[in-house]
């Protein structure tokens, strides 16, 4: 069992500025004891920590915790992609096996297009022949950049995370989202991590239902070999437990084969990520 997405961090209001009061469960510390009991209470046996602030100081201090705690099989950390520095970022950690890829908080961009920018494709190129992979992280509203801008590097090795955070609603289905995704999902040198969406709910509840065609068009347009299990603990916080989570999302993918599970349980993100585990 592979969780393919969490996020450590040692709190600071000014280094987590995005956390804000309406997320004050977030307002602590999460760092290698707390993963080792979501480990020992959820039968999780490693994990993929991703960067959760943009700075390079980020990446060598989930890199540290890594290179000590044997639960992280990999770090997806941050480099600065735009700046003409990036190679010297880069190259500073080539030699730590645990750094299995990079991304930026495109959601978070004001323009739509950002994924057009010269400078940032032209340092996205420089993950060719690393071994690094690149996390795409985006909203809906980001979907048609992020298809041309797969296209541009196909070469590159990408994961798609959260399923591009669709707006979760019972009385309406994001169609807008449902078209770009499946469009999407035709790039083979693309995955998908099935993750972040508890938080994306509209409503004030949620259960399985409510979940259950945002998975099952997932499933549909990547399949089970190019889905993976991830949590986005401790952000699922704000919205569910981690065993609740894992439980939904085992129940969602209880129809399919032994072979289909161990693959989006496991085999997606130690391929993906190129993790030895």
């Amino acid at each position: 069992m592979i969780d393919a997405h969490h996020h450590l961090w040692q709190y600071d209001p000014e280094q987590y500025s995005w956390i804000n009061d309406e997320m004050a469960v977030l307002k602590q510390d999460f760092g290698a004891p707390e993963l080792r009991q979501i480990s020992s209470e959820n039968g999780v046996d490693c994990f993929v920590s991703v960067q959760a602030r943009q700075a390079v100081q980020d990446t060598r201090d989930l890199l540290a915790i890594a290179d000590s705690e044997s639960k992280i099989a990999g770090v997806v950390g941050w480099v600065p992609l735009a700046s003409p520095d990036v190679a010297a970022s880069l190259d500073e950690f080539s030699d730590n096996p645990k750094l299995k890829g990079v991304r930026h908080v495109v959601q978070d961009e004001p323009d739509d297009r950002f994924l057009d920018g010269r400078e940032f494709n032209e340092g996205v190129a420089k993950l060719a022949g690393r071994g690094l992979v690149y996390d795409v992280l985006i909203f809906p509203r980001q979907l048609p950049a992020a298809i041309d801008f797969v296209d541009r590097h196909p070469a590159i090795p990408m994961v798609l995370d959260h399923i591009a955070k669709p707006a979760i609603a019972k009385a309406c289905f994001d169609q807008g989202w449902k078209d770009n995704f499946v469009e999407l999902a035709k790039r083979d040198n693309l995955t998908c991590k099935l993750s972040g969406i508890a938080t994306e709910v509209r409503d004030a509840e949620w259960d399985i239902e409510t979940m259950r065609p945002y998975f099952d068009i997932a499933m549909e347009a990547f399949g089970p070999s190019r889905m993976m299990f991830a949590s986005d603990w401790p952000v699922c916080l704000l919205a569910s437990e981690y065993s609740r989570w894992l439980n939904v999302v085992q129940e969602l993918m209880a129809p399919f084969s032994d072979s289909e599970k161990e693959a989006f349980f496991s085999g997606t993100a130690i391929k993906a990520y190129g993790l030895e585990v």
